[in-house]
């Protein structure tokens, strides 16, 4: 019987309250030994976006260790719409091991 493995991730909480909104968003790898292992949970990540909306840097403030690297991972390539400076958002990735 196969399980189905999921990484979801939701809209950063600033967009829904008027801050940048996501162009473009990638979806993070379910880590091989996680899907193993059945673990799940939500990665923080802190990101940084340039005005042109690409992402600065992107900063673990949260998650289980192997669920770390795929969320930032992800983030980085993440797409803001452009803005006048320099923002943060803080983006949510939910693994589900279910």
């Amino acid at each position: 019987m196969a399980l189905a493995m999921a990484a979801t991730f939701a809209t950063p909480a600033s967009a829904q309250d008027g801050g940048r909104k996501v162009k473009t968003k990638v979806n993070p790898t379910y880590p091989d030994l996680a899907k193993r292992m059945k673990i799940s949970g939500t990665v923080k990540v802190m990101v940084t976006i340039e005005p042109n909306g690409t992402v600065k840097t992107a900063k673990p403030v949260g998650g289980h260790p192997l669920l770390v690297d795929p969320a930032v991972e992800a983030a980085k390539k993440w797409k803001y719409e452009p803005g006048n400076a320099e923002t943060t958002e803080v983006v949510e990735f939910n693994f589900d091991g279910e």
